[in-house]
């Protein structure tokens, strides 16, 4: 609950309803690189019997994004989603056409990693059983509840589901169309990054992110396909890589805006690498564990 305060005296805020589906699309439009650090590619795209309230591309992950807007609570977000994300998965190349000639690029279908497809659904609120139906790990569906108050004050939520649920591949075998999509869709957490590491790196990452969480609250932990990246606003802060003996780290700033006395980052600017930003560095022991945390907290604020 939001409370306004004055004069010492609690006033609960009570959110305004948005009246059209097509406000809230418009809205997270407008603003899809702030909410979600997405590209718009289409509104309204149809393809086949489809109607897509918005087609995204996510340029960190090479992917596109299904958005789905609703005001309803009918409609099942497992069904919905399985069967738009096998539409998209079914025509990658109308989906990259559409995609070039919008951004005025010449993507190819090869340069798109499709097993990180997904759909996102945007709605002010969601049913238990809605919520409940993201009880599963290896689900490429993200639900966002999206409430506006007075004073133009708006709040963007991600609801998450159980830690320790079963996978979706369990039911999976009864959906061809769930089936289909999870033979092509791979949906990467965190504690898969630990099977090619040592203990003790694996304890290195986890105090990093420890000691980042209590330092900028705000932080979310994403674990794609090269490393586990941590986001401030949806926005890399510092991408992590457990190697078999060391922690490679990327801290998501440009060269030269960094504080490095000790000179131990590695200028990565001009050269390729799976992480974000302009500064590498592979470490095998905390020994500089509070030098690289003040450079995090100094690169918080001037996230590329």
């Amino acid at each position: 609950m939001l409370f306004k305060v004055t004069k010492g005296e609690a006033k609960k805020i009570v959110p305004e309803q948005y009246k059209l589906e097509k406000e809230i699309q418009s809205f997270v439009e407008e603003n899809l690189l702030e909410l979600l650090n997405l590209e718009v590619v289409k509104s309204e795209f149809v393809i086949e019997q489809y109607r897509m309230d918005t087609l995204a591309f996510d340029k960190e992950n090479k992917s596109f994004i299904i958005i789905e807007y609703k005001r309803g609570s009918s409609y099942s977000v497992i069904d919905q989603g399985y069967s738009y994300l096998s539409t998209l998965l079914n025509n990658k190349a109308d989906i990259i056409l559409e995609y070039n000639e919008r951004m005025n690029k010449s993507l190819k279908r090869d340069e798109v990693d499709w097993s990180q497809s997904r759909i996102i659904f945007i709605s002010q609120t969601f049913t238990q059983f809605q919520r409940d139906s993201l009880n599963f790990k290896n689900l490429p569906i993200e639900l966002y509840e999206i409430k506006k108050y007075d004073g133009d004050i708006v709040s963007f939520t991600p609801i998450k589901g159980k830690v320790n649920a079963e996978s979706i591949n369990t039911i999976s075998i009864q959906n061809e169309e769930i089936k289909k999509v999870s033979n092509e869709i791979k949906v990467y957490t965190v504690e898969e990054h630990y099977k090619n590491s040592t203990e003790e790196i694996v304890e290195l990452y986890k105090m990093f992110v420890e000691r980042i969480e209590n330092m900028i609250p705000d932080i979310t932990v994403e674990a794609l396909k090269k490393y586990i990246a941590l986001k401030n606003n949806k926005k890399n802060l510092v991408d992590f890589t457990l190697q078999k003996n060391a922690l490679k780290i990327w801290i998501n700033t440009k060269k030269g805006s960094l504080n490095d006395f000790k000179n131990i980052m590695k200028d990565v600017s001009n050269v390729g690498c799976y992480g974000n930003g302009d500064y590498e560095l592979s470490i095998k022991n905390d020994e500089d564990l509070e030098y690289i945390l003040s450079m995090i907290k100094e690169a918080n604020n001037t996230i590329i």
